[in-house]
């Protein structure tokens, strides 16, 4: 676990402060959705320690909404493998990150899994921000899509200077896409990365993470509304085959393809919290496709929109 001694600027304390208020926050707010719901799921809280420097606190739940879900933060630093150093944005082997990371693996099939992170990152004297969130619904609805949306270009808008829905929209739709599947993990949402601080801009670091804040507190107005107006839908075996074969895609990415998931490894996090985010239950069968006109073929149909190119460069 990460104690006071362990910062050394006040900025990375305020970093790491900020994202521990969204992680309970966010942890509050799940556990009233299972009570709202019948349910009796809680988090249980899991400390560690980085060897190297820093630590986190994994907050895991099992329950009857949410059938595995995870908020996650930390603040680790030390040394890079020089390797790894030249592969990232900043200069030099020392490091400090603080971020909060959250995946949330409802069990109705009709309740989308999300996902957001957002994060704080010193190497050498560089120093950005970086984050997001987006929507896996296993049944696709557009009103679902549009709310979801709607919330990240209000947080966008509401931060002048900073936030670029368009950019980052479209960033995010870049970024999660499975190109060997040819298909987008998900509807999209926001996704935004080197966000650096501009030293002669005075305030422009505390404006930044005034942003990554307020994403993470936005990201309950975002989800929980789709979460509630879902949970009531009926549901069978079926409809579980498919979300467990439409969870595949997402393991896929996150093993492939997910930034996250190499830094956590190449700095040395602990591999239980990084791969917290892959679901409880998953299958993949064989070249299996839904029948012409039913609502698992709809939300094919959506995902594989002929999409250009690859990840914009920031």
């Amino acid at each position: 676990m990460v104690s006071a001694t362990s910062f050394h600027t006040e900025f990375q304390r305020r970093a790491h402060d900020a994202v521990l208020e969204v992680q309970s926050t966010i942890c509050a707010a799940i556990e009233a959705l299972e009570r709202e719901a019948g349910g009796s799921g809680t988090f249980a809280s899991d400390a560690w320690d980085r060897p190297g420097g820093g630590g986190g606190l994994t907050r895991v739940i099992r329950g009857d909404v949410i059938e595995k879900g995870g908020v996650n933060t930390s603040a680790v630093f030390g040394e890079l493998n020089p390797q790894f150093a030249s592969q990232l944005a900043g200069t030099g082997a020392n490091f400090f990150a603080a971020g909060v990371s959250l995946v949330l693996h409802p069990k109705n099939p009709f309740v989308p899994t999300v996902h957001a992170n957002f994060r704080y990152i010193e190497q050498g004297e560089r120093r950005w921000f970086g984050g997001g969130a987006d929507l896996t619904p296993y049944y696709y609805f557009a009103e679902d899509k549009a709310h979801f949306h709607d919330v990240w270009r209000r947080f966008c808008d509401a931060h002048p200077g900073i936030g670029d829905y368009p950019r980052f929209s479209d960033w995010c739709d870049r970024y999660f896409y499975l190109k060997h599947r040819g298909e987008s993990r998900g509807v999209g949402g926001i996704f935004f990365d080197h966000l650096f601080v501009d030293s002669t801009r005075p305030g422009h670091d505390d404006a930044l993470l005034r942003f990554i804040r307020d994403g993470g507190m936005r990201f309950l107005d975002a989800w929980l509304p789709i979460a509630r107006r879902r949970l009531p839908t009926p549901y069978g075996p079926d409809q579980r085959r498919w979300q467990e074969l439409r969870r595949g895609r997402y393991v896929e990415f996150n093993l492939l393809y997910d930034r996250g998931t190499v830094f956590g490894l190449k700095t040395g996090g602990r591999t239980e919290s990084i791969l917290m985010s892959l679901p409880p239950h998953v299958q993949w069968g064989y070249a299996e496709e839904p029948a012409p006109g039913t609502p698992e073929a709809a939300l094919l149909a959506e995902l594989r929109k002929p999409f250009p190119g690859d990840e914009p460069s920031p």
